[in-house]
């Protein structure tokens, strides 16, 4: 069965849901009135009990769209692990579990655990044993979990399947499958996927029963992200994205290409410029994935420049440009890489450089898929708009010690403004692990800030802090 985009304006108020009272106030409280396309197309099956195929992007509103159903299926009153939800890398994991944890405000005491890699098994073995109602995690970590014997399933009613194009790109199909194997038969399944490959029907024949299929178109309104496209040759790629930025002067980039060798030349060539760049791929560890993610999303670095897989799952705020440095062979990629900017009404900016070579075809392939022709623009207009280098405005400080030390975004706010004397203004955001925190602060005062911080004290304590540099 399949049901083709959302209800009616008029079919798109929560309220027309059955869900409760409190979580019709919570949602009202976090701002959400109006479904999203999604949302719309999603919900009124997913409540009702029934396994889904939801085709949507990132951004699109889906994790609430598998949320507010799993969190309707839950009985607080039982200990046990009710939802596993699989997400393909740790960043998408993070996000997942804070929306869950933010929608469930309304019902008492709903414990949401992350179970990923890169980070010890030993604090997750501990948090496990205290129990859990639902697991947010990546496929290799819950298996280990689940020969450990230390996640059960026998209790759950919900699996999440969440970007499960991009877990059949990591190669994950056996560990997915194994995983259902050890759910109840009875379970619902909602599988979220940005693209439909032919593993997603594989997967679905498998352990799906009698899903509904819904999708939502894979387009943006056409003002509201500026496409502009530029031809260069091979050897002209790394410098034309120092011209794109020179003229454009974007506050936040995201740049893509197709390879980690080429994530890693860009950075160099970018940060010998004077560019404060960074590169997420898939062979850093974890601890400076958190590092990198957590400079670009606080406005202390002005480039982040990934691969595709890297970059799945982040959902940054604001995000002023796209570059794609290399074109995607995947026209439905495409789609999702510039969907990244122009989000919740703001104007959005994707620039694209292409060589003459095989890239035209791919280019072709995504003016089919997006009904209209690519506009072109030379590469001689590029000239420096600006005065002096792009600097981003904030800095990032590292803070020894975090969730596990007791330390809370208050506790540093209030180390900052009430004890050292710094406006409200000179603080951005502040993001507490469990052992790390990272606090954006005005980049004029980062060094002095960070000496005074070790002078001083957060929480009654003496605490070690340095600046992150790119």
């Amino acid at each position: 069965m399949t049901s083709s985009s959302p209800a009616s304006a008029a079919a798109t108020d929560f309220s027309r849901l059955s869900l409760s009272p409190a979580t019709l106030a919570n949602l009202t409280q976090l701002g959400y009135t109006q479904m999203t396309p999604i949302q719309a197309a999603s919900l009124p099956a997913a409540l009702l009990g029934k396994d889904l195929i939801a085709q949507a992007k990132t951004g699109s509103g889906k994790t609430c769209a598998f949320a507010l159903p799993l969190l309707a299926n839950l009985n607080a009153r039982r200990f046990a692990v009710q939802a596993l939800v699989l997400c393909p890398t740790r960043e998408l994991a993070d996000q997942v579990t804070t929306e869950i944890r933010r929608l469930a405000r309304a019902e008492d005491n709903i414990k949401v655990v992350t179970l990923c890699g890169g980070v010890p098994l030993r604090g997750q073995l501990a948090t496990l044993e205290h129990g859990a109602h639902i697991v947010v995690g990546t496929p290799g970590r819950v298996m280990d979990h689940l020969e450990r014997g230390s996640l059960q399933l026998e209790a759950l009613a919900t699996l999440v399947l969440d970007e499960a194009d991009r877990m059949l790109d990591m190669g994950f199909f056996e560990d997915i499958v194994t995983v259902a194997r050890q759910c109840p038969k009875t379970r619902q399944t909602l599988l979220f996927s940005a693209t439909y490959p032919e593993g997603i029907a594989k997967l679905a024949n498998q352990f799906m029963r009698e899903p509904l299929t819904v999708k939502v178109e894979a387009q943006h309104a056409g003002g509201q992200i500026e496409q502009r496209w530029y031809e260069i040759k091979d050897s002209e790629r790394l410098h034309a994205v120092s011209l794109l930025l020179n003229h454009f002067r974007p506050a936040s980039t995201l740049a893509f290409c197709n390879t980690k060798a080429q994530c890693r030349d860009l950075v160099a060539v970018l940060q010998a410029q004077g560019f404060s760049a960074l590169a997420l791929f898939g062979e850093l560890e974890q601890r400076e994935r958190d590092q990198v993610l957590v400079q670009f999303a606080n406005r202390s670095c002005s480039v982040l420049v990934a691969t595709d897989v890297a970059a799945r799952g982040l959902d940054i705020a604001n995000l002023a440009a796209v570059i794609n440095v290399d074109v995607t062979p995947d026209a439905e990629v495409h789609i999702h890489r510039i969907g990244r900017t122009g989000r919740a009404g703001e104007a959005g900016l994707a620039l694209n450089l292409v060589s003459a070579n095989e890239e035209m075809g791919y280019v072709g392939k995504i003016e089919v898929l997006q009904g209209r022709e690519s506009v072109w623009s030379p590469v001689s207009e590029l000239t420096p708009t600006g005065n002096g280098p792009l600097v981003p405005p904030m800095a990032t400080l590292h803070i020894q010690g975090g969730r596990k030390e007791k330390i809370r975004p208050g506790d540093v706010l209030g180390a900052l403004t009430a004890d050292l004397g710094y406006t409200r203004e000179q603080v951005g955001k502040i993001n507490v692990n469990e052992w790390s925190t990272y606090v954006a602060v005005d980049r004029a005062i980062a060094a002095q800030v960070a000496s005074r911080l070790n002078a001083g004290r957060i929480k009654g304590k003496s605490v070690k802090v340095r600046v992150l540099t790119d």
